[in-house]
């Protein structure tokens, strides 16, 4: 499912018009974004948790060279599904 896909469905289930759907996703989208921004971590119940994972430095390969290469740390957004999401 796309995001035009995902906008239809919650006009339809909400009863709403597409445009208040897109306002919706597009203002969930951006909440998520500016709390994982800020470190934080979001967590909705019954379906799961939004967080900012640390990835530790590692070694890599250039695909071309073959040369070997340090990747720097860093940090990654994640998304870990909640029990009741996970049972289906």
């Amino acid at each position: 499912m796309n995001k035009n896909k995902l906008i239809e469905a919650i006009a339809e289930k909400t009863g709403s018009s597409k445009a208040q759907a897109t306002r919706t996703v597009t203002a969930l989208t951006e909440t998520i974004t500016k709390v994982l921004q800020k470190g934080d971590s979001l967590s909705l119940p019954g379906f799961g948790t939004f967080e900012v994972r640390e990835r530790g430095e590692r070694t890599g390969r250039n695909p071309k060279t073959g040369e070997q290469l340090k990747i720097a740390a860093s940090k990654v957004p994640a998304f870990k599904p909640g029990a009741s999401s996970r049972q289906q």
